[in-house]
């Protein structure tokens, strides 16, 4: 019998027409899972941190043989274990597929793997190391590894461990650690550099394709937008989606001089207008404390996820949606259920799992599509640019509250209300570029670019 959990989301302020996420249980009786992938047919294969892969076949049925287990090679525990899968995009007449762990000295390593005989088991005898990099601390280890539409395979590190990045490997270009690489794996060797790397040559490691992340929890790419989505997890207060498209190379996301948009550690660091800034952002209020990065929804099921970014939180247990005006939208808690992974099948349906107690659910709701009510009824900020006073209408929650703050994260204004006229009094703030950030039930859930002059 399928188990349904519901979910009635709460958006932003009561702004938006009410959306609903429901869980379906889809297959039980996992270790630990934190990836979901497919091979471009109809079964799914669930990662387990303790290093064993599983398939699942369409109607949620686990097969009883391992697709491959490599559990002897790895460290697994805390943050550690075997964290990514990645099939190539010649699987079908290659068979290699990649993997992403850290092995019995805790290092990080991609190794590439070949199909056996048989089409649901590996041949565990044939791996390959493309990667091993050391690095100085067990947790904050990355993990997710995707080939892109370009045919080559990135993958995204930890910025090496403990609190605050101690070594700076973030922003230090030539380490591999707290960094996106871009590597062409058709090759005789390891792998090659491939042609449009941006620090070829120059300053920098070959392999790094963009740089400034912390724990990049799950990134992918959204081929339909063209863009890559990075949720990065912060280090005590915020929570961060990057988009950014899958074009543009050498792009520094800021850590460890940001968290988020706030200043965490300036010391030394390029200027603010070198570094690109999240799309969306959120802090640890409601037991919030950590991202599980998902998917843009591109399956055709369910009209009214269509285009939205879908993620977790792994504390809170809720499911959040970021819309088209980049507000966040979250359901209320999934109690029970840690988010460790989002996944889809060859239909781009989505799936989520938890780490916590083995489980994998479909993503689904009973919502019809609110588009155009959401366009005709969100937040409208204005005039913008303002001068004294700008006016903000579409909110119904009175308690809402506003900060705003400058491009360096530092708050000019900060848990002011709305006026009977619903304006809010921006008076002695110089002029510039600034954040409005609308926050309800304690929860930062919209922020707009506001210029003052």
């Amino acid at each position: 019998m399928k188990i349904l959990l519901f979910c009635t989301g709460i958006f932003c302020f009561t702004l938006f027409n009410s959306q609903t996420i429901n869980l379906e249980q889809f297959a039980t009786g996992f270790t630990a899972p934190v990836e979901i992938r497919h091979a471009n047919d109809n079964r799914m294969f669930v990662v387990q941190q303790n290093g064993i892969i599983k398939i699942v076949q369409p109607n949620g049925t686990v097969n009883p043989t391992n697709f491959l287990n490599i559990s002897s090679k790895i460290t697994y525990g805390g943050e550690r274990g075997l964290l990514g899968l990645a099939f190539h995009p010649q699987y079908a007449t290659n068979g290699y597929f990649f993997v992403y762990y850290n092995d019995t000295s805790g290092n990080i390593t991609v190794a590439r793997y070949t199909i056996s005989s048989n089409p649901d088991v590996a041949d565990a005898t044939t791996e390959k190391i493309i990667l091993n990099q050391p690095k100085p601390f067990s947790n904050h280890n990355g993990g997710s590894i995707h080939f892109a539409p370009d045919g080559y395979l990135w993958i995204v590190t930890g910025d090496g461990g403990s609190g605050g990045d101690p070594n700076n490997n973030g922003q230090n270009k030539n380490s591999l650690l707290g960094k996106l690489l871009r590597l062409d794996i058709n090759s005789s060797g390891p792998y090659n550099i491939p042609p449009g790397n941006p620090f070829i040559g120059i300053d920098g490691a070959d392999e790094v394709w963009a740089y400034g992340l912390r724990n990049a929890w799950k990134f992918n790419f959204d081929t339909a937008s063209g863009n890559v989505m990075i949720a990065d997890v912060g280090q005590g207060n915020i929570e961060e989606i990057n988009r950014m498209p899958i074009t543009q190379a050498g792009i520094n996301y800021g850590w460890r001089c940001y968290e988020g948009n706030d200043p965490y550690n300036t010391s030394g660091c390029a200027a603010q207008s070198t570094m690109t800034f999240p799309v969306a952002a959120y802090d640890h209020s409601g037991g919030k404390c950590s991202i599980t990065g998902g998917y843009v929804y591109r399956g055709s099921q369910y009209s009214a996820l269509q285009g939205k970014y879908i993620f977790a939180d792994y504390c809170s247990t809720q499911i959040g949606i970021l819309n088209s005006d980049d507000s966040i939208t979250w359901s209320a808690a999934f109690s029970g259920n840690n988010f460790s992974t989002f996944g889809i099948n060859n239909q781009n349906e989505l799936f989520v799992a938890a780490v916590n107690n083995g489980k994998i659910f479909k993503v689904t709701t009973t919502s019809l599509s609110t588009n155009e009510n959401e366009l005709s009824t969100k937040v409208k900020i204005y005039p913008n640019p303002a001068a004294k006073k700008v006016f903000i209408e579409g909110i119904k929650d009175r308690n809402t509250t506003f900060d705003l703050t400058n491009p360096e994260g530092r708050k000019v204004l900060e848990n002011a209300k709305i006026e009977s006229d619903n304006s809010l009094n921006i008076s002695g703030i110089p002029a510039g570029v600034y954040f409005l950030h609308l926050n309800s039930d304690n929860q930062k859930s919209y922020s707009k670019k506001l210029i003052i002059k």
